[in-house]
């Protein structure tokens, strides 16, 4: 039989993501549902390490459904990574008669939960929130479709001031090693090229496109960049390239940094949110362990951690032919 859980605890750890705060929420009411109590400790495995935590109900996460970051903070905690931070943390636990505990973060965050669990048999159960879409097991993460959006907003106001000046644009996107928020918005965008870490089309290959985009009569272009993508050391050596090798283009950099992470979630990242937090309590509640709530065909499904972990997600092949036939 599993042990009786009374109590949970949840945190975000790693890089926040819009829908986080939506999954709290979700965490918090479904203990409150099932008549546990639950707190919530702050900047990740950090506020862990050091006990430092608010006892949260179903008020204390009112009106927070919208608002994009985490109201329990994030952070990257080096001591969590040694065994004498990690026994810290299960101390804190312990003492404050824990039961389990829910981890929304991505594979770093994953990693230390279950290394965590394997030293001290202590409950775990992960959340995938990451914009990036790179975790095995779910076919969307937290805040993926809402930086998708966020992105194809700012391509579409680029795209304006580009054709209104015949400029090429390079817009890099977050996704240091996976494309999928490069391939999903440069098709959405209209990009004329995209580039990404799966994919490596090589610069001469880059500057024939250009001049095949530009030879059937358009005026200006843009090439969507994953910030991983292997062509050039960095997006300013991709334009200092075509600088060189073409002429008639004014070619501008636009990065889009850290905005691509703001921001209130959209509708089906606030949906998904609910959707994992249910799906993270009643699973622990029922005694399992270990594992990361994903969406699959459109179910919440299990996937064990060391799996999401070292599992690879793939591009889709068959938007990348899209991409190609959308080009012409």
């Amino acid at each position: 039989m599993p042990k009786l859980i009374k109590k949970l605890a949840v945190l975000t750890s790693g890089g926040d993501s819009p829908g986080m705060n939506a999954a709290i929420r979700s965490v918090v009411r479904t203990c409150a549902y099932h008549n546990i109590k639950c707190i919530g400790f702050y900047r990740g495995y950090e506020g862990l390490i050091e006990g430092d935590f608010k006892e949260m109900d179903a008020r204390s996460v009112r009106g927070i459904i919208n608002k994009g970051g985490t109201i329990l903070k994030s952070a990257r905690s080096k001591e969590f990574r040694t065994k004498e931070g990690r026994k810290k943390a299960h101390e804190h636990l312990v003492k404050n008669d824990v039961d389990g505990l829910v981890v929304i973060g991505g594979d770093g965050s994953f990693t230390g939960a279950l290394i965590f669990n394997q030293e001290f048999g202590f409950p775990v159960m992960g959340i995938p929130g990451t914009i990036d879409n790179d975790i095995f097991g779910t076919s969307n993460t937290l805040g993926f479709d809402t930086a998708l959006n966020t992105v194809v907003d700012a391509i579409d106001k680029i795209r304006d001031t580009a054709s209104s000046h015949n400029r090429l644009f390079f817009i890099e996107v977050m996704g240091r090693d996976a494309g999928h928020i490069a391939l999903n918005t440069g098709v959405a965008g209209g990009a004329e090229e995209i580039l990404i870490p799966e994919e490596d089309l090589g610069m001469d290959r880059l500057v024939d496109s250009l001049n095949r985009s530009r030879k059937s009569g358009k005026t200006s272009s843009i090439v969507v960049v994953a910030e991983g993508d292997k062509i050039g050391k960095n997006i300013f050596e991709l334009k200092d390239y075509v600088d060189q090798n073409m002429e008639g283009y004014d070619v501008r950099v636009s990065v889009l940094g850290h905005m691509q992470r703001g921001g209130p979630p959209s509708c089906f990242d606030r949906v998904l949110a609910s959707r994992m937090g249910v799906k993270a309590v009643e699973s622990l509640l029922e005694g399992k362990t270990n594992f990361m709530v994903g969406l699959l065909n459109s179910k919440m499904e299990l996937t064990p951690l060391d799996k999401a972990i070292k599992g690879k997600t793939k591009i889709n092949l068959e938007l990348l032919r899209v991409s190609d036939i959308m080009s012409t």
